[in-house]
């Protein structure tokens, strides 16, 4: 059974009163009709009970755990264990080369043999480790095939890539004893550590990367030596394979590789390729055999285009959401040898996510932003291209998982001002968004009327786009009375702040209201509330419509008659503090306060495949650089004050820290 874990807010437990009630932590199927909810995440808790989607029944006492809680060999210096798919060997990195281990054995086999602190085989090079593969995945880039037999790999040189020395009051230790692993890390003796990261500024240059195929039952075949084989300091000495089947990729080319994944035969390993622009996409199944590469697909948009993500493979080809024909995200079946591509959806989609499919009733189950742009819920598009919402559009549906057979659904639901209800579902019928709630957030003494509590407020832009807000108001609110106003923000292209969903209150949240201030969170017309329209128009000078928007918001929230113009203060982190700094020094007159942390001052200093992707690079884009520069608005920040006039100076607040490696 698939685990979809719900992060939920821990009850809160009020003396004398039962407002909140505890709800499941994660579910999963163990049967057709059965589902198991763990209040811990084991699915062994005491408290862990399964209910019957058909008839409602409840029982306790059933434990259902991971197969696996730890690892069963563990080879010395390995990084990312890795399980095959049938479970009989583990791959991993050592000193960045790539090997497997034979569980039953602990035999090691060797599978690269070149790995240095700058050739890195199967481990990810900084850039691709942050802005491509992503942080969960801990640096690994290699990928087992269905058959467990053969694995694919990304090589990655980082000769040409500069070397950016990053500061931490930190140290490292575990990091520091891995000292050939990339970043290299090292312990000062005057304390904090040092990472060497080979990191590539925008028009820098990024690593070059091959990519390999190894087949791990071939026979040896390298002729390395014993003195070679040992040197990984490990007790066993590994075994080691031929050489690998490099894809027919030119390595020097300026270009990125997606996420890679393995066709259901494990024949083809699919590639998708970028170039530097990022405004094309070419997806290729690579041959196992030899390395030639079969074109697929290839896609083109006029400003950029995002990785594939959320991909469902099937026997006939695979299902994916994509943004750039309508405007919007539409669902498309691509096959395997590429004849065959239909667009299944249309509509306002966004945040799509593709969550079950079934073939043989030409049925596609996905969660996304179609009734609202703050609020996702469950839809089906059918075989004849209707979409069905499955739960209720007016709140947020989250933790959607089926049952094996797809007749039932278990997911949870709420919005800000509903606590969160889990519940059973049945996927089709005359029953249809009638869940079975089975835990409910919301304890007998809950009163909302002693919280303050979001509300959902919309602007619309001169220029037509309605963007969305979250306002929380003091408790005991006085409309007759002036309010100091926080705004917080974020504004980075398509990562929305606002969002209909139930946050538990707790002291930290509800300060804001205990002490006066209204507290309010909003979007740009980068959040991607609007679709690509809004979106677009950031390509290759951001912050500059960010601004804008931001602008329009404050000028919102002076025209109530209830908000002291003069006291708005805006925050924000990483892209927020940007922000943040920008308006304190373009719109002092709007924004009086500011507190801005890990921003970025000037884009040609950040890394070259997130910038790039809005920006192009400093070279092709040398005015939009420069008007999206926070440093050249720096005499915009009012220096003087004036005591007489009762109001109070312009005040930025600037945090960062010197370990931040992004």
């Amino acid at each position: 059974a698939v685990v979809l874990t719900v992060m939920m807010w821990l009850a809160v437990t009020l003396a004398g009163a039962q407002e909140f009630n505890r709800i499941p932590y994660s579910w999963k199927w163990i049967g057709d009709r059965e589902v198991l909810f763990s209040y811990d995440g084991t699915f062994a808790d005491s408290t862990a009970f399964v209910v019957d989607a058909k008839t409602g029944k409840t029982r306790t006492g059933v434990s259902a755990p991971q197969k696996y809680s730890d690892f069963p060999v563990k080879p010395e210096g390995a990084v990312n264990l890795t399980y095959s798919p049938d479970s009989t060997r583990l791959a991993f990195t050592r000193n960045n080369d790539l090997y497997v281990v034979e569980i039953a054995s602990g035999k090691e086999t060797r599978l690269t043999h070149d790995g240095t602190d700058l050739i890195l085989n199967g481990f990810a090079s900084w850039v691709y480790y942050e802005e491509i593969l992503g942080r969960p995945s801990r640096y690994k880039a290699f990928w087992w095939s269905p058959d467990s037999r053969k694995i694919g790999f990304y090589r990655f040189d980082n000769s040409q890539v500069p070397m950016f020395p990053i500061y931490s009051a930190f140290a490292d230790p575990s990091a520091a004893a891995s000292q050939s692993q990339s970043p290299r890390v090292t312990d000062l003796a005057i304390g904090g550590s040092l990472s060497e990261t080979r990191y590539p500024k925008c028009g820098q240059t990024n690593p070059q990367v091959r990519i390999g195929i190894v087949d791990i039952l071939s026979p040896c075949c390298t002729g390395q030596s014993g003195e070679e084989a040992s040197s990984t300091g490990n007790d066993v000495v590994p075994d080691s394979i031929g050489n690998p089947i490099w894809a027919d990729f030119d390595p020097t080319l300026d270009q990125y590789f997606g996420i890679p994944f393995w066709g259901p035969d494990s024949d083809e390993f699919f590639i998708a390729r970028m170039p530097r622009l990022q405004n094309t996409i070419d997806l290729y199944a690579v041959s196992v055999t030899d390395g030639s590469k079969r074109h697929v697909y290839d896609e083109t948009y006029k400003t950029w285009l995002n990785w594939f993500d959320g991909v469902v493979f099937t026997d006939n080809g695979l299902y994916m959401a994509r943004e750039f024909e309508t405007g919007w995200q539409q669902i498309y079946f691509l096959s395997y040898d590429g004849k065959t591509f239909k667009r299944l959806t249309d509509g306002p989609n966004w945040s799509i996510s593709i969550i079950r499919v079934d073939e043989k009733k030409g049925d596609v189950y996905f969660t996304a932003k179609r009734d609202a742009t703050v609020r996702q819920a469950l839809y089906k598009v059918d075989a004849e291209d209707v979409v069905t919402a499955l739960t209720d559009p007016a709140y947020n549906a989250a933790g959607v998982s089926f049952s094996p057979d797809g007749k039932y659904f278990a997911a949870s639901y709420s919005n800000v001002t509903t606590p969160t209800k889990v519940a059973v579902f049945p996927a089709s019928g005359k029953k249809l968004r009638e869940g079975r709630v089975v835990a409910d957030m919301q304890g007998p003494d809950y009163d909302a009327s002693k919280y303050a509590l979001g509300q959902l407020v919309y602007m619309t832009t001169e220029d037509g786009f309605k963007l969305p807000g979250m306002i929380v108001y003091p408790k005991n609110f006085d409309p007759s009375k002036k309010y100091p106003v926080h705004v917080d923000i974020y504004g980075g292209p398509d990562s929305p702040q606002v969002r209909d969903r139930w946050v538990t209150p707790n002291s930290s949240n509800q300060w804001w209201s205990d002490n006066g201030i209204i507290q309010i969170t909003v979007d740009p017309r980068a959040g991607g509330h609007n679709g690509r329209e809004g979106l677009d128009m950031i390509y290759r000078q951001l912050t500059v419509w960010e601004v804008k928007d931001f602008v329009a918001w404050a000028d919102w929230l002076k025209a109530l008659p209830y908000v002291n113009g003069d006291k708005i203060g805006v925050e924000g982190f990483s892209f927020g503090g940007t922000m943040t700094s920008m308006l304190l020094m373009q719109a002092p007159d709007r924004f009086h306060y500011g507190i801005a942390g890990g921003g970025v001052y000037d884009w040609a200093l950040y890394d070259s495949h997130y910038t790039e992707r809005y920006m192009d690079t400093p070279q092709n884009n040398p005015e939009g650089y420069k008007v999206s520069k926070v440093l050249n608005y720096v005499d915009g920040y009012p220096t003087e004050y004036d005591g007489n006039t009762g109001v109070e100076p312009v005040m930025l607040k600037l945090t960062h820290g010197t370990g931040d490696d992004n």
